[in-house]
């Protein structure tokens, strides 16, 4: 950590979502580097630990994003449908998991090298749930473009879709680009990092009544 500044924090999310770009086509032609055993090690820090939260967070949302697909098929039976929806239920859990574990890998890669007399003001989401988005982005773009290549639409189809993609493009360098001006806000001190653990309820039998009010 000595070496670390806010510019190696920042090319370190420049070469997160770069890989974002490129693992979605990898993905659909080949195998994940991710097993889906169990929990990514606690120890997962610094640069290396923050490239393999988002690499695992975005082959949730890859997963997700297939399984949403499937779920809406009107030619299969129920019990189908309903193993999709425990899959996305499932899924959405690890998804939210793991952008939180990405906040606290880069939250510990910040910390030290945060400005003392820095203000209490904070952004409206985390860049965590902001690389969620970009993650989300690089499949809508891979999928736009997917639609572009098509042989069995009209051309209105490929013109629609292709002007759809230079607009997902557009969002994604927008957003890319405002995540990195937060870092450098926080470089000079006008706002802070902070996490918010979120307090899921539906999938705790204490909290969820469906789960609770039927229990013996």
């Amino acid at each position: 950590m000595a070496d670390m500044t806010f510019e190696t924090i920042k090319e370190s999310i420049r070469d997160a979502l770069a890989h974002q770009t490129r693992s979605v086509t990898d993905w659909h032609f080949g195998e994940p580097v991710y097993d889906d055993e169990g929990e990514p090690a606690a120890h997962l820090t610094g640069v290396a630990g923050f490239r393999e939260l988002v690499g695992r967070q975005h082959w949730t949302n890859f997963k997700l994003w297939h399984v949403e697909d499937r779920a809406r098929r009107k030619d299969v039976n129920a019990q189908i449908i309903a193993d999709c929806k425990y899959a996305i239920d499932k899924l959405n859990q690890k998804r939210n998991d793991l952008i939180e574990r990405v906040d606290e890998c880069l939250i510990g890669m910040l910390n030290p090298l945060l400005p003392v007399e820095g203000e209490n003001r904070f952004n409206t989401e985390t860049v965590g749930a902001a690389l969620d988005r970009l993650s989300i982005q690089a499949l809508k773009i891979y999928h736009m473009k997917e639609q572009c290549g098509r042989k069995d639409v009209d051309e209105k189809h490929v013109e629609q879709c292709s002007v759809k993609v230079m607009t997902l493009q557009q969002q994604h360098e927008d957003l890319e680009r405002a995540v990195l001006e937060l870092i450098d806000e926080y470089a000079v001190g006008s706002k802070k990092p902070k996490v918010y653990f979120q307090f899921k309820m539906y999938n705790d039998p204490s909290l969820n009544p469906e789960l609770y009010a039927n229990q013996k």
